[in-house]
């Protein structure tokens, strides 16, 4: 056991290098800078830049030396909690993040709840009572969950919420506490305004997850020592909720490995149509600007979480199944 834990923690180190490696690389690759964008972005607003002031420019952010003098400098400070000025922002990475990137955890964790909650129980009754009244309609809701894309699914909920009851769902703090402080009053509005969003990310990842469930559930069902186990009397609950249950969990504790990183990039698209706080539409803002500093820590940050995630999904994998720890053995 320790020497797996071991094994793996020195192999997420030499992942996270190599994705800090290709995720500077990665930015870099459209052609153009930021200074370049920067000069578009002033034509366009009838201003123009001297090349005097973009060699200035270029000199002043290290756009002018060699990939890896760039890469180098950036990696060392990482090393000291540095990762650099935001281009575009003028401010350090870390203080554009900021709230952001704790909005975007806890917005992962109250979807990953939800989707948990609602998988689990719908998988099993979906797998034991198969081909039941329940089984079908639940199937066909999760069909649905799968074909109607979660950003879809928000402006539905948007425009009926404000067309039935005049309040809109936008955001994850009222018009009165975005800007202040935080406050006991805050994190109660943030408390208020969280179960939408998260039930919106959740949707998705729920349906598929039931599907998974049933699937694997009905295969352990069918082993020959559930069989046994019924033959010896045992209820059926327990003879349901003993191992089969356990065994089927896997997808549960794989899923976490991809989790993370998918609700902080994969929500781009309904945190834009929400507007909610978090890393995603940054990340699509630095892109955009070339920011290379501020988009480079974010996409190093999804690679992380998933490095993060894979190892809590090993961790969680070894103590669902007993057969992966006597295989370790």
């Amino acid at each position: 056991m320790i020497t797996f834990v071991v094994r793996r923690l020195l192999l997420a180190i030499v992942t996270t290098w190599l994705i800090s490696v290709l995720s500077f690389a990665i930015i870099q690759l459209p052609p153009g800078d930021f200074v370049d964008t920067y000069i578009a972005q002033m034509a366009a607003s009838g201003s123009s830049v001297s090349a005097q002031a973009a060699e200035a420019m270029r000199k002043m952010y290290g756009l002018d030396r060699p990939f890896y003098v760039q890469y180098g400098k950036w990696v060392g400070r990482i090393v000291h909690g540095d990762f650099g000025e935001s281009m575009e922002w003028r401010r350090p990475v870390l203080e554009v993040i900021g709230d952001r990137l704790w909005l975007t955890v806890l917005l992962a964790f109250a979807a990953l709840i939800i989707t948990w909650g609602l998988a689990l129980p719908i998988g099993i009754y979906s797998a034991v009572r198969q081909y039941s009244i329940g089984d079908y309609l639940f199937t066909l809701v999760g069909f649905v969950g799968i074909a109607v894309p979660n950003f879809l699914l928000a402006l539905v909920l948007m425009y009926f919420s404000f067309r039935w009851f005049g309040a809109s769902v936008g955001g994850l703090f009222s018009a009165k506490y975005s800007l202040l402080p935080w406050s006991w009053g805050k994190v109660w509005d943030l408390m208020k305004h969280l179960p939408l969003p998260a039930v919106v990310l959740a949707l998705g990842g729920t349906a598929q997850l039931v599907r998974i469930m049933r699937a694997n559930l009905l295969d352990e069902l069918r082993r020959p020592y559930v069989v046994t186990a019924r033959a010896k009397g045992l209820t059926e609950t327990r003879v349901v909720l003993k191992y089969p249950v356990r065994a089927a969990l896997n997808p549960f504790a794989s899923n976490i490995a991809y989790l993370f990183p998918f609700l902080v990039s994969g929500s781009v698209i309904i945190s834009i149509v929400l507007g909610l706080p978090t890393v995603g539409p940054l990340l699509v803002e630095a892109l955009i600007s070339q920011d290379m500093f501020l988009a480079g820590s974010i996409v190093l940050l999804l690679g992380v979480l998933t490095v993060i995630g894979t190892f809590i999904s090993d961790l969680v994998l070894m103590w669902v199944d007993p057969r992966l720890r006597q295989g370790m053995g």
